[in-house]
């Protein structure tokens, strides 16, 4: 029996899609192992959102060699789409497989033999047609469950739409099948992921359903605790679905909305599909259903013709909106992408100082956040997660949570008390009351 490895870099999207192949794996009779229990074969899930990603897919590739030297190497995902050829020159790689061949690596690879060569198995990406399901397996807390793959917009800055193409999606009688197998093995949480799930709907080239349909359907699975929105554009966030989730049984209030920027310049010059008034819209409907809603940011700082007043802009828009937190990215260039062909360049220097001071601003604004919600009452969802006695979890709202490590409580919802923020930054609960669900 030959023994398998998994790596995956970049987002829950990537996480699984390596759970579903490692599954499909073990079911031909393959071991699935640690990365350091000396694999025979190693999958390695790249992410190309960055060219940090890159050079931690080659980083990858050389701690495999040193656990392994012998071992037959497969780069799978983004930047495996977008670079084959220079992937298949890292010294080790055995094959790399595209968008439209990931799923069929078993087969594709005829038993992991190496070859004289690497195999390159990259068709363009307009082959990326069908939807490949795909749920993560490893955590019993929660799971990562795929509804839609690829991306019709065209941001500037973007090379999601060229590593996984068009929007497609799952049927909404799949999903929910899955949920409910999910659901069977004692999960109690799933977060809804994809590329664009907002844009939920399409199949065969045509727009067959829509998330709010979804999100209907998925909050009358009878034993599903939690359900999760991983991210969803702001013009794509309709008051319907805002709605829907303010009233769930099972949808938590907790949205993570892409910005980018809070420059309307700066938004043009990215294509996005929106202005600053629309996000601050959405933030407002939000918090008037729902006032402890949790709201995510994802930002970019740095991007070509981003001026001093333009940085400003963004971080006053945000420090005056009320969002709980951010994810702060660097903007760096990608091949093949507008943004890459624009001039005037932010000095890499500046580009990073700017993202020191965002990150600064959302550790402010998720301590404000959490200071907020001292003296309510909150579900927490307890994770096998200790760390010196203490275990953690995460309230319906996305608050952190420690306690004293309790066996019993491991995959438990428990109503807790939330009494202070502490030094690290986690909130502790004055007591625990009665239990939800073991």
């Amino acid at each position: 029996m030959k023994k398998v490895a998994f790596y995956t870099l970049g987002c829950k999207l990537n996480f699984s899609e390596t759970s579903t192949i490692a599954r499909m794996c073990e079911k031909k009779g393959y071991q699935k192992v640690d990365f350091t229990d000396k694999p025979d074969i190693f999958i390695i899930n790249t992410c190309s959102v960055t060219d940090n990603a890159d050079r931690k897919c080659r980083k990858v590739v050389r701690e495999a060699l040193k656990v392994s030297p012998k071992a037959y190497i497969a780069i799978i995902g983004c930047y495996a789409q977008l670079k084959p050829r220079e992937i298949s020159e890292i010294p080790g790689v055995d094959a790399v497989l595209g968008a439209a061949e990931k799923f069929q690596l078993i087969d594709l690879l005829d038993g992991f033999v190496k070859k004289d060569r690497p195999q390159v198995l990259a068709s363009e990406i307009a082959a990326a047609t069908g939807f490949y399901h795909a749920y993560s397996a490893q955590d019993r807390t929660r799971t990562f469950l795929k509804v839609q793959d690829g991306c019709n917009y065209s941001c500037t800055f973007c090379t999601i739409p060229l590593a996984r193409g068009k929007s497609r999606s799952d049927s909404i009688d799949s999903i929910v099948a899955s949920a409910k197998e999910i659901t069977k093995t004692g999960v109690k949480e799933i977060v809804l992921t994809g590329v664009n799930i907002g844009d939920f709907g399409w199949q065969n080239g045509k727009k067959q359903e829509s998330f709010p349909e979804l999100v209907r359907a998925l909050d009358q699975v009878e034993g599903l605790e939690r359900i999760r929105i991983s991210s969803i554009e702001p013009n794509l966030l309709k008051d319907e679905i805002i709605e829907l989730v303010a009233n769930s049984r099972r949808f938590v209030p907790h949205f993570h909305i892409p910005l980018q920027s809070g420059s309307n310049k700066i938004l043009k010059s990215m294509k996005r599909r929106y202005l600053r008034e629309l996000y601050q819209d959405r933030v407002a409907s939000i918090k008037s259903l729902m006032p402890h809603c949790c709201i995510g940011v994802d930002v970019i700082v740095g991007f070509p013709g981003e001026t001093e007043e333009d940085f400003l802009e963004t971080y006053h828009f945000l420090n005056e909106l009320e969002i709980s937190y951010l994810h702060v990215f660097t903007y760096s260039e990608r091949t093949n992408t507008e943004a890459a062909r624009m001039t005037q360049i932010v000095p890499g220097a500046v580009r990073h100082h700017r993202s020191s001071m965002l990150r600064s601003l959302s550790e402010k604004k998720r301590r404000r956040f959490y200071e907020d919600n001292l003296g309510r009452q909150a579900t927490v969802l307890f994770e096998d997660d200790i760390e010196g006695g203490m275990m953690h979890g995460f309230t319906e709202n996305y608050i952190r949570v420690t306690a004293k490590y309790d066996p019993l409580l491991i995959n438990s919802l428990k109503k807790v008390n939330l009494a202070n923020v502490n030094a690290k930054g986690y909130v502790e609960v004055s007591e625990l009351t009665e239990e939800i669900m073991v």
